[in-house]
């Protein structure tokens, strides 16, 4: 499927890799060069060339007078048009989190914008996001501070050049926030609030209560229902990218999505597309990510030839809410785990065991406030010791006003099954979080596809390394879709005459020529092949992993993958064919393996990654690793829906 090869220490370096040799040379400078069937050349990462086909845009870059009032009007006349359910525009963003959001506000300003969401607009890990983001706002701290402890946090795998650039700009993407009209506590010297999580020095993470990310999504959703130059699609799922390839590499030039109300096939054309659609928590059986994390842009990337990088890092957050502790149990199986946000232990929460010992300080001297994966880590090892189930977090020796004020929506949540963390210690558990690698991007968001830019969780800019500090994951998100404007600009001006012409892939089909019943068949045997991928995931490629376990993984997967394959087309599907579960399972199985392969790549234990076999820090292996596709045998979750184009 891919060849994986360590890369250099920095992500913003220049070198070739030799598939044959299986090594990379790199040097100081900035971009990235590799060799695949014909030389695909992303040295240059800042200089984008303009795209091979273009096509007039059908909007005015004027400000339209006319926005509809509603995505579902939306939709309804996009499918109306005589373009055969064909739209172009400027700009698409896959994905309407803080990422996409902030993004699509400022490139709306030079043209007409697309934001496909596969859900409800605020449907997002954004909206998940209790804790905060971390900024340099306060006289005591320092950018050098904050860039230490993100470095320290990360097992030195970080990029210092893209930690600098983040840890340097995030105070005024703050501020920005705050004047499009983002409401975060303050004290009552009237100044922000500023409170303080794992693995940081300072106190430095601006917050709304428990429900950060909620207001943060708020203030840009509104703000983008004000502009009339962008236009929500919601309920659209991506399906694939739309590249072309020539000697000058890849290029990208729209993509198709699933209009999941009416189930019928929209295709965006467009100058620049962003991908900003988060990560891939369920590849695992528990996760604080909503259902629609299933790596879709990861997966979509992967296959349209991008550079994927650092994905055996994923982050288990240490502590969500374990429902077998409550004493009322939730009646149905939560889609999601409820996060039990990094703050309750900033705020002086502290971890104990069934039997009410305390056993952070056992594990590392810094206890409750240690990076996400030492206290995460100290866990699962607790919970192996004493065959239990899940730990107890307790805040309750902390006054009542001050848990109820700084953690409202955490209160209600457990109180709902009968749980007062006013007086009683929350049962957590660890839940698959956040993926700290994805698509390799450059200091302005960009990749080695030609107008395909990325930010977000989606993406691997080398901020987090090994292991992401807390509350990095917003603050990198909106420093980084700021930094990918202007060139995003640049690029769609270049390409102003767009003649590409939307005939040239052929359109994902519904599976409309299969019996109703056949359908639910396929449906139900995914749903049930999902489980056992999750289930696979969640035994061998989990928090402590071995190479024999990781080796079992990649052939159970393998095998789990040809099955059903097998028993999809036996069935009568086709390639062509598209359907939402269907189409997230293909992605779920693709980033499975990068993960796994990634995995069994890194032989040493680095932030998140952490084997038997290779306990400890090998320095010399202090590179991020680097998939790049290859002609290797494809499955149908590693190829594009339809043929990609050779120009």
């Amino acid at each position: 499927m891919t060849s994986l090869l360590y890369g250099c220490a920095n992500l913003h370096c220049r070198g070739t890799v030799s598939i044959e040799k299986a090594h990379l040379q790199a040097s100081r400078v900035t971009g990235l060069s590799f060799k695949r069937c014909v030389q695909i050349d992303i040295s240059r990462f800042s200089t984008i060339p303009s795209l091979l086909c273009t096509k007039t845009n059908t909007f005015s870059r004027a400000p339209s007078t006319n926005k509809a009032n509603s995505i579902r009007n939306v939709t309804i006349s996009c499918l109306k048009e005589s373009t055969a359910n064909t739209n172009y525009f400027d700009f698409v963003v896959i994905g309407s989190g803080v990422a996409g959001l902030r993004y699509a506000l400022e490139v709306a300003k030079q043209g007409k914008v697309a934001v496909i969401t596969k859900a409800e607009p605020h449907e997002s890990n954004t909206n998940y996001a209790q804790g905060g983001v971390s900024a340099v706002l306060c006289p005591s701290d320092s950018v050098e501070s904050h860039m230490q402890d993100t470095i320290v946090a990360g097992a030195y795998l970080c990029d210092e050049e893209t930690v600098r650039v983040v840890c340097t700009e995030g105070p005024d993407r703050v501020k920005e926030l705050i004047a499009m009209g983002a409401s975060f506590d303050h004290g009552e010297d009237g100044r922000l609030h500023l409170t303080r999580e794992g693995g940081h020095s300072h106190n430095r993470i601006v917050h709304a209560a428990d429900m950060t990310g909620r207001e943060i999504e708020r203030a840009l959703l509104q703000a983008v229902d004000n502009d009339p130059n962008i236009v929500l699609f919601g309920h659209h799922f991506a399906i694939d990218l739309l590249t072309s390839q020539d000697n000058d590499g890849i290029h990208c030039h729209g993509v198709d999505t699933l209009n999941l109300e009416t189930q019928q096939v929209v295709r965006f054309i467009s100058k620049v597309i962003l991908l900003a659609s988060g990560g891939a928590g369920h590849i695992y059986p528990t996760t604080t990510n909503p259902l629609v994390a299933t790596g879709d842009g990861i997966a979509m990337a992967h296959r349209a030839q991008a550079v994927i990088s650092n994905m055996e890092f994923v982050q288990f957050h240490p502590t969500a809410l374990a429902d077998e502790g409550l004493p009322l149990k939730p009646i149905k199986r939560r889609e999601n785990a409820f996060l039990i946000t990094e703050a309750v232990r900033g705020d002086g929460g502290l971890l104990y065991n069934q039997s009410m010992q305390r056993f952070m300080p056992l594990y590392d001297e810094r206890a409750e406030l240690a990076p996400r994966d030492v206290v995460t880590r100290s866990i699962d090892d607790q919970l192996k010791k004493r065959g239990e189930k899940y730990v107890l977090l307790d805040i309750s020796h902390k006054p009542r006003e001050q848990i109820l004020s700084h953690f409202p929506n955490i209160a209600a949540e457990c109180l709902k099954y009968g749980l007062d963390i006013t007086s009683d210690p929350i049962p957590v558990v660890p839940a698959a979080h956040y993926m700290c690698g994805g698509v390799r991007a450059g200091l302005l968001g960009e990749t080695n596809v030609k107008g395909l830019f990325v930010a977000g969780e989606v993406a691997c800019t080398g901020l987090h390394g090994a292991n992401r500090l807390a509350s990095n994951s917003l603050l990198e998100a909106l420093v980084f879709a700021r930094r990918a404007v202007q060139p995003s600009i640049d690029h769609m001006v270049e390409t102003h005459a767009n003649n590409c012409s939307s005939a040239r892939w052929a359109l994902p089909v519904p599976p409309v020529s299969l019996r109703d019943r056949v359908v639910c068949d396929i449906t139900e045997q995914t749903r049930e092949i999902r489980a056992e991928l999750q289930s696979v995931m969640w035994e061998y490629v989990g928090i402590v992993r071995s190479t024999s376990r990781l080796k079992t993984a990649e052939w159970k997967i393998g095998d789990l993958e040809e099955e059903w394959e097998e028993y999809l087309f036996r069935k009568g599907w086709k390639p062509t064919m598209v359907g939402v579960e269907l189409c997230e399972m293909r992605n779920l199985f693709c980033c499975a393996k990068l993960v796994v392969e990634s995995a069994l790549s890194r032989r040493e234990s680095r932030g998140l990654h952490f084997t038997e076999d290779f306990p400890y820090l090998e320095e010399s292996k202090r590179k991020p690793t680097i998939i790049f596709p290859t002609s290797m045998r494809m499955t149908w979750s590693s190829q594009q829906v339809h043929k990609q184009l050779q120009c």
